[in-house]
């Protein structure tokens, strides 16, 4: 469950980056009787792009977790049959992200309506398994691809990968298992 929450914060990484230009506040002024308001003043004024910085960086984490997990992995499949999935990464995008910027920030209130909204939605992602279909993976390089392969347990259809090689048929696979069907992969060299 925890590598599809952090996938999940990780798909929302694009978002969090908009907000924090949307609701961004420092005041310059160039007035020569011009006066610092002061840290306290200048934090709480940005309280929601300071939240979305720490999701953001939060999300950087969790890529370098996936990284290093992935290193590790030393189970193995060939792949048989491959189908091209990055029109997943668009999906999420234009479902959830573009339309979750156009909230009004400065309000509490829909402050507090898009933080339900994006608990929501995560929860759908996380309970449907459409974790994977992640925009942010797509910006980093990766792709998703559904695949048949021959596991040393036997063959397995229409499993998801995520990956950042290119994978064809043929191709030898290490993979670090997300959920019954989806997988993080690379090729062997």
């Amino acid at each position: 469950m925890g590598d599809k929450i952090e996938l999940y914060i990780i798909s929302l990484w694009l978002l969090f980056l908009l907000i924090i230009i949307a609701t961004i506040n420092i005041p310059i002024s160039f007035n020569e009787n011009a006066q610092f308001i002061g840290m306290k003043k200048l934090l709480s004024m940005n309280f929601v792009p300071l939240l979305s910085l720490s999701l953001l960086l939060l999300g950087m984490a969790f890529i370098s977790r996936f990284k290093y997990k992935l290193e590790g992995s030393m189970k193995t499949f060939t792949v048989k049959e491959v189908q091209n999935g990055n029109f997943e990464h668009l999906t999420f995008l234009t479902t959830y992200i573009v339309p979750l910027i156009s909230f009004n920030l400065s309000e509490t209130r829909n402050i507090l309506i898009l933080l339900l909204l994006l608990i929501a939605i995560g929860a759908i992602c996380i309970k449907t398994q459409m974790f994977y279909a992640n925009p942010t993976l797509a910006l980093l390089g990766f792709h998703i691809y559904i695949i048949s392969g021959t596991f040393r347990t036997g063959e397995r259809h229409g499993i998801i990968v995520i990956s950042r090689d290119r994978i064809n048929a043929g191709s030898r696979v290490k993979y670090r298992r997300l959920d019954e069907k989806i997988y993080f992969a690379r090729l062997i060299q």
